[in-house]
């Protein structure tokens, strides 16, 4: 899934193959593309198919225009079985994979050596092999949570309340994923530009402290959330059970009243990545004026941030409604709701008997994830949580190549000047609000596998033989490094992933685009594969990126990241205008009977996919500088760009975990990203869509944004 920013990722009608290998005739909007007129030459054999697609994998009984996804993933679809240790299995997940047993043998290797004391192979060794040592957490049971039961137990005043909940607040980096706006504890904390002075840093409170994932399945009437309410507090009972607590199903209703009280003042998906919206200010004497209830100096002052004059309130009035909370309801049900979170959170690192219960919820009931992921898996997982560019140095090393980052950059270079060429296109748009798109796209920085400036990881102590610990100190490191940020210079090269991770951002505030190495792997990038395949697929993450900076959240920012302004009007009526379209378009995909996409909600995503294709493709007919584009088996290279594309997003969901994507994610799934392509001129000739097919819009029905 594709970050969307470091804030805040059918019926079939039969046709025969040959009749969709027509030449392509599909110019861009404005410019012709060349016709192809020879075969290609012969090339290194990519990992999918001879040019890059996995031909086996298509259903070609299914009309492209009448599902296109199920045209070049039909097959795949059919055949594939998602592994019973996971909820959904993606073209992303299918790289995460291989990437996470490269991860392992580095990690092992490390593990294996005489690495010194104190160095980052014996930290990665150490940190791994901990996790791994199962006797050794059997044995202590529930004991590494004592420290913290006993800070709970030991609450009786509003002020201890405060104080052990300022104690608990991460840098939840989580919370930066559009994908996961909530956190565990009551309260999140990053620390970002300022949205208004992107030369300065500011502490952004969030709201938080549900354990369910979202505010719906608090309040929502439906069947699936009463029983799954139901499921959750025999969860939280026998999470306090194991942990020795008494009466633990009165103590489980509490928690789930309180934390039902606190949905309540949550704000929605949409509302939250509404960054106007969002952008609230609030000083140190605003704390206590604008959100009465918890003792903000006890919070602040355990929180490390008892300097700090200057707040964002990420989602004011939920901050607001959960301060009352504290203040009003009883102490003895905040003991509970704090007792069962630090258990909770501490879980994953405990014995099999805590271990066994937090995936019974949050992965058979919350996901349908039948079996629990081996344990190097959550091991490698772990280990690059903590020590994750340590381990990201060696991997880059190993498995991404000059070659390869030359290549994309190649391609970033070709897609950044594709979408300039847009803009100068727009025919909504003033001339005034063009140069500052234009001057912003100039702005841009895409940094490409992996940083120039590793993360220091002296500070950070590991424990062989200390599991729990090794987390606990790792969150708690990381919360500490960002805290260190305040009051120091913008550092504009930070890295908000680690070189291993499959996924792609973008930075409004620093107009930065980060590629990790680990993306840049078949399907949707490889070396040996035909160029018009990568430009649909990498090319297209690229566009997507890119686009990022020009959706309905990043045309909010300038040039230099701060929110401000600089559209007409007019200009800004037509933009809403469009993407309005496009809003209810995807609001028309119904998953199941009783649940649609909610266009709004997945709108920012939609606009970088739509963008980010159209510029993808543009700048894999730049790249011909006039030539010919050759046919590869059959296939144009329209026709291929756009296969590309639609391989991206191979999906296959268990119901639970497709339903809490539906709800809870700002990407569409990827059987409806794959859609996008409806929307463009060049696909209907590519594949000879027609009206009447399913897919087909009519031109004026097409959504034009960039």
């Amino acid at each position: 899934m594709i970050v969307r920013s470091a804030w805040l990722a059918a019926a079939s009608t039969a046709v025969l193959l040959s009749a969709c290998a027509t030449p392509a005739s599909a110019p861009t909007e404005g410019a012709a593309a060349p016709t192809p007129v020879a075969e290609a030459p012969a090339r290194p054999k990519p990992q999918y198919g001879t040019f890059g697609i996995d031909t086996a994998g298509m259903d070609t009984s299914v009309a492209p225009g009448s599902d296109f996804y199920r045209y070049v993933n039909g097959r795949w679809t059919d055949t594939t079985e998602i592994p019973a240790d996971r909820s959904n299995l993606t073209s992303f997940a299918i790289i995460a994979e291989n990437a996470a047993a490269r991860t392992r043998a580095i990690i092992e290797d490390a593990a294996r050596s005489d690495a010194p004391a104190g160095s980052e192979a014996r930290k990665i060794g150490d940190f791994y092999q901990s996790f791994m040592d199962e006797a050794a957490i059997e044995a202590k049971g529930a004991a590494p949570l004592k420290p913290e039961l006993d800070r709970v137990n030991a609450i009786r005043t509003r002020r201890d309340l405060s104080r052990e909940i300022g104690a608990t607040v991460r840098a939840d980096v989580d919370a930066l994923n559009a994908t996961n706006f909530y956190t565990p504890n009551l309260f999140g904390l990053w620390v970002a530009e300022d949205l208004d002075d992107t030369s300065k840093y500011r502490p952004y409170l969030m709201q938080g402290g549900l354990g369910l994932p979202d505010r719906e399945y608090y309040l929502g009437s439906s069947a699936r959330f009463t029983e799954l309410r139901g499921k959750y507090k025999t969860h939280v009972a026998n999470m306090l059970r194991l942990a020795g607590y008494d009466q633990p199903e009165a103590r489980a209703q509490r928690v789930l009243d309180l934390e039902t009280k606190i949905a309540r003042a949550h704000w929605t998906v949409d509302d939250t990545a509404n960054v106007a919206k969002a952008n609230t200010v609030w000083t140190r004497q605003d704390l206590a004026r604008r959100a009465p209830g918890l003792d903000w100096n006890a919070f602040l002052d355990s929180a490390g941030l008892a300097d700090q004059q200057r707040f964002g309130a990420w989602q004011d009035t939920a901050i607001a409604g959960i301060a009352r909370l504290v203040g009003s309801e009883p102490i003895q049900a905040w003991r509970d709701y704090m007792a069962f979170h630090a258990v909770e959170r501490g879980a994953p690192y405990l014995s099999k008997a805590f271990v066994d219960e937090h995936f019974a919820f949050n992965g058979q009931a919350l996901s349908g994830t039948p079996q629990q992921r081996e344990r190097w898996k959550r091991a490698v997982d772990n280990t690059n949580g903590a020590l994750g560019e340590a381990v990201g140095k060696i991997y880059v090393q190993r498995h991404f190549s000059p070659e390869a980052k030359a290549k994309v950059q190649e391609m970033v270079r070709n897609i950044l000047a594709a979408f300039g060429q847009r803009i100068d296109r727009v025919d909504w748009m003033t001339p005034a609000t063009k140069a500052e798109a234009r001057k912003k796209l100039a702005n841009f920085r895409v940094a490409v596998g992996y940083p120039d400036k590793w993360r220091d990881y002296s500070a950070l102590e590991v424990v062989r033989g200390d599991a729990y610990g090794n987390w606990y100190r790792g969150s708690l490191f990381e919360y500490r490094r960002n805290l260190a940020k305040l009051g120091a210079p913008v550092d504009r090269d930070e890295w908000f992933m680690t070189p291993q991770t499959v996924n792609a951002l973008f930075a409004p505030s620093q107009n930065s685009i980060i590629f990790p190495a680990a993306i840049l792997e078949p399907t949707f990038f490889d070396p040996n594969a035909d160029p018009a395949v990568n430009y649909g697929a990498i090319g297209g993450v690229i566009g997507h990126e890119i686009s990022h900076g020009f959706d309905d959240t990043g045309a909010q920012f300038d040039a230099q990241g701060n929110l401000r302004n600089w559209w007409t009007a007019q200009d800004m009526a037509q933009f809403k205008a469009r993407t309005a379209k496009l809003a209810a378009q995807y609001s028309t995909y119904k998953p199941f009977p009783d649940l649609s996409l909610n266009g709004e909600q997945v709108l920012g995503e939609n606009i970088a996919d739509l963008a980010g294709l159209a510029s993808a493709y543009d700048a894999y007919h730049l790249s011909l500088n006039g030539q010919p584009a050759p046919v590869i088996d059959g296939f144009n290279a329209d026709q291929r760009i756009f296969m590309g594309w639609a391989q991206n997003y191979r999906t296959k969901y268990r119901e639970a975990a497709f339903r809490r994507a539906v709800i809870t994610g700002v990407h569409a799934p990827g059987m409806y990203r794959a859609l996008t392509v409806r929307n463009l001129d060049p696909w209907y000739s590519a594949f000879q869509v027609q009206p009447g097919q399913d897919l087909y819009l009519a031109p004026e029905g097409r959504v034009r944004i960039w």
